[in-house]
């Protein structure tokens, strides 16, 4: 192989879907690809019009993979200042209305050419390989690294039987990235341990915060008033996502918070009862619809609460650090990485939360330094996911570090061991997601071990 990288980047969502897997990876895609040193294929996953119906706002649908990725690339195109020139490849995939999840159908390594499989990015590698039947990663790419997104074990630790399928499923998930990566990335400490993991939050914002940022900055030190409204919240509207402890809190201290006025933004399955719940609070919440955070009517808030303790990263505290704002959020390795920068409060108690809030309003942000507005961008991000991923050491150096305490025949006897139980790992897990019981029987999607024939005709097989 030339010197020249390949990176396959496959997610488990796409556009116009509002998620964190497909946002990010689309701006890792681009960022990767910005300096024209290093080819980049972003593979993202192609659902029937029946699923798109399902999945998909705002009655936005696509009748052919050209057509969807015409939308994903005017979305990106409209958030960076710069042409990104990676590719966009489509996986055949089905959502799973239990899971409320996009799972891929059949074996998508094969969406990569032999000749180009150098580096492949799992985003959410234990979502894709739950169900892998196919192709081994590790035998394909040179070079296998997952990124973990979603605290599944909180989320399922809420479901009924919850405590007895976190188990399960923290087990399985362990298995499938150890088999198949050869590194992993957890955005954040709150993301449950992996084999060969390391914790870095390899994100970054859109842009266009820096610039809300920026703008305000201006306005401060010119002496203009910068923010005219106080407090809100913005995240999909489930309990899960920090409704309930905000509320609880508002709830609890609302003799304190007297004249307190928070905004909610969001749309979910639970948006009838977090509205119902905020009008029987005699502090002012009101509840709106969800909208995009980079909307001009977010600029003038000035005081962004999350108490949500089920992100991994949460991608609106970093937006709203960037446009200038105090961010008040829960002690919770969700947030390690936001302690660097001053306007970020982080509460232990219920009394700091109130305390914290109540000071906000009255306080003014403090200004972004150029190092913490870079920390913010993609730009470092990308810097921060090469080192992370050991990707800026040379292409031929080795993974393999002798120590002085092994002998180098004991060594290769026990590389040999272990790759061996790995095989051995591969073959049964291949052997069970083969079979159509044990997949449905775990959760899968009926008929998924390969592309039905509308599939097939979509992608042009």
């Amino acid at each position: 192989m030339s010197t020249r990288r390949h990176f396959a980047i496959f997610t488990t969502a796409s556009l116009p879907w509002m998620t964190g897997t497909a946002i990010n990876p689309l701006f890792r895609s681009a960022y990767l690809a910005k300096d024209g040193d290093r080819d980049v294929t972003l593979v993202i996953p192609w659902l029937s019009l029946k699923d798109q119906e399902l999945v998909y706002p705002n009655k936005i649908v696509f009748e052919s993979p050209l057509e969807h990725e015409a939308y994903v690339r005017h979305w990106i195109e409209e958030r960076i200042s710069f042409r990104p020139s990676f590719s966009i490849k489509f996986y055949p995939a089905k959502f799973s209305t239990e899971l409320r999840s996009i799972l891929p159908v059949g074996d998508i390594t094969e969406f990569i050419p032999d000749e180009l499989a150098d580096i492949a990015v799992l985003e959410e590698p234990e979502h894709l390989n739950w169900y892998h039947h196919g192709r081994k990663w590790k035998n394909k790419f040179r070079r296998v690294i997952g990124v973990v997104h979603t605290n599944y074990i909180a989320y399922v630790k809420r479901e009924k039987n919850g405590q007895v399928i976190a188990c399960f499923m923290k087990y399985m998930n362990t298995w499938v990235t150890r088999i198949y990566c050869h590194k992993i990335i957890r955005l954040s400490g709150a993301t449950q341990d992996m084999p060969r993991s390391v914790v870095c939050n390899i994100h970054g914002v859109n842009p266009k915060f820096l610039e809300v940022g920026k703008l305000k900055l201006n306005q401060l030190q010119n002496g203009e008033t910068a923010f005219t409204k106080g407090a809100y919240y913005i995240g999909k509207m489930v309990w899960s996502k920090g409704y309930r402890e905000l509320l609880d809190l508002l709830s609890k201290y609302q003799s304190k918070l007297a004249g307190l006025e928070v905004d909610l933004y969001g749309t979910g399955e639970d948006s009838d009862e977090v509205r119902k719940s905020a009008e029987l609070l005699n502090l002012v919440v009101k509840v709106h619809p969800g909208r995009d955070h980079a909307d001009p009517l977010f600029h003038d808030y000035k005081v962004f609460i999350n108490p949500s303790t089920t992100d991994v990263v949460c991608t609106t505290t970093a937006e709203a650090l960037a446009m200038g704002k105090i961010v008040i959020c829960a002690d919770h390795p969700s947030n390690e990485f936001f302690k660097r920068f001053p306007n970020c409060r982080i509460y232990n108690s219920d009394e700091e939360f109130v305390q914290f809030t109540l000071n906000a309003l009255t306080e003014q942000p403090a200004p972004l330094t150029d190092m913490q507005r870079y920390d913010l961008s993609w730009e470092a991000a990308t810097a921060r996911f090469m080192e992370a991923a050991e990707l800026n050491l040379p292409i031929s150096e080795s993974r393999i570090h002798e120590t002085s305490k092994i002998s180098l025949p004991t060594f290769l006897k026990t590389r040999k061991l272990k790759q061996s139980l790995e095989d051995a790992s591969v073959y049964l897990h291949q052997a069970l997601s083969g079979l159509e019981v044990t997949r449905r029987a775990f959760g899968a999607v009926p008929k998924t071990l390969q592309p039905d024939e509308q599939l097939c005709k979509d992608l042009g097989d």
